[in-house]
């Protein structure tokens, strides 16, 4: 994947008001909220193990 993730809004306080972090060169993909004034970042940590759950309705099983 080469294009960013993108927030919709800041997780502390809601606000959709968000830049770009640009204070260091360690803290790729950080952004930073206007309105509160709080940095943060994005990381995916993963894939859950679930796998597809089955339900008994009398359906086709996937």
């Amino acid at each position: 994947m080469s294009e960013r993730a993108a927030p919709f809004y800041c997780p502390y306080c809601g606000d959709e008001d968000l830049r770009p972090s640009e204070a260091s060169e360690g803290r790729h993909g950080a952004w930073e909220c206007a309105a509160c004034n709080r940095a943060f970042q994005l990381k995916f940590l993963g894939l859950l193990a679930r796998g597809v759950q089955r339900t008994d309705t009398g359906g086709d099983r996937i």
